[in-house]
């Protein structure tokens, strides 16, 4: 694998973030207000902090992914790409319909 350029060794049954991590690789990209870095955090694909480019395809948990030999890691999102539907680059739902108390586009009658 590679990342960034740089060459990546990966173990049999590793995911992309362990072998980030056992090649010293803590975080591999960034949020975008306080460009605060972000790698592994729950490891079980729950927080969405791993999200990493994998040969194109955009916003992938690298926890959950397998690493494979040739694989081209890079940001979640290169610089001026739009969010990955659903989620932003924090991991966090892009649902600004909903308002303070939890009612979706100001609709009661959905909980």
């Amino acid at each position: 694998m590679t990342f960034r350029g740089a060459s990546v060794p990966a173990e049999p049954g590793q995911s992309v973030a362990a072998a980030l991590v056992a090649a010293g690789i803590l975080d591999w990209r960034t949020t975008r207000g306080a460009g605060r870095p972000r790698g592994l955090f729950c490891g079980i694909g729950v927080c969405f902090d791993c999200l990493i480019t994998i040969d194109g395809a955009r916003a992938e948990r690298a926890c959950l992914i397998p690493a494979a030999d040739g694989m081209r890691l890079g940001d979640a999102l290169e610089p001026g790409e739009d969010d990955p539907p659903g989620r932003d680059t924090d991991g966090e739902r892009d649902d600004e319909s909903d308002d303070a108390d939890g009612e979706e586009n100001g609709d009661a009658a959905h909980p």
